[in-house]
């Protein structure tokens, strides 16, 4: 599935100065990831006030804003619930210098685990598995932006860029609502 034009960094990033909030569109996104895998309720009312805490002070931004947030939602949401869709988090594109994307990814992940605390605040009671991705997470957040660019860094962004992935997909396995919640519109017929 790919990413609507609209949802691009490029986009996000212009609404973004243009409402005035100092956040990197990564931020938001990895915010936005953080706060699904953490079980947020899937209704508008209950993702979009968290988020906007988060990203706003709270504050309610301009319709334009806020429909390109909705968007991203829906989009982030179809592809963290089904594995064909190829969740990702948001990054630059690979033309961009190394050491931006790796500051990309950090962003990212200090936003998910941001996000993922504020709707999860029992983490210390998350099975082994999720408490050493997050811990491993924490980390990554905390990496060096000064790399060489070079292949064998170029590997390592990627290999950090797929565990932060599989860690969000980790989460949302433990933390967000049962298969039976979810809202199906064509229900199987058996």
């Amino acid at each position: 599935m790919a990413t609507p034009p609209s949802l691009s960094i490029d986009s996000l990033l212009t609404e973004l100065k243009g409402a005035e909030i100092a956040q990197h569109p990564v931020e938001v996104h990895g915010s936005l990831v953080g706060l699904i895998c953490g079980g947020v309720g899937q209704a508008k009312s209950e993702w979009l006030k968290p988020l906007l805490e988060l990203i706003n002070d709270g504050q309610l931004p301009p319709p334009s804003l806020t429909q390109l947030i909705e968007e991203l939602y829906q989009d982030t949401l179809a592809r963290i619930t089904d594995a064909d869709f190829g969740f990702t988090p948001m990054a630059p594109e690979e033309e961009e210098s190394l050491s931006k994307r790796v500051e990309a990814l950090s962003l990212w992940v200090q936003s998910f685990l941001t996000g993922l605390a504020m709707v999860q605040p029992k983490l210390n009671r998350a099975s082994k598995d999720v408490k050493e991705v997050i811990n491993d997470l924490a980390e990554i957040a905390q990496v060096e932006f000064d790399v060489v660019e070079d292949e064998e860094s170029e590997a390592a962004y990627i290999e950090l860029m797929e565990f932060s992935r599989m860690a969000a997909l980790h989460c949302y396995a433990e933390f967000g609502p049962e298969p039976s919640e979810i809202k199906d519109e064509d229900p199987l017929i058996h």
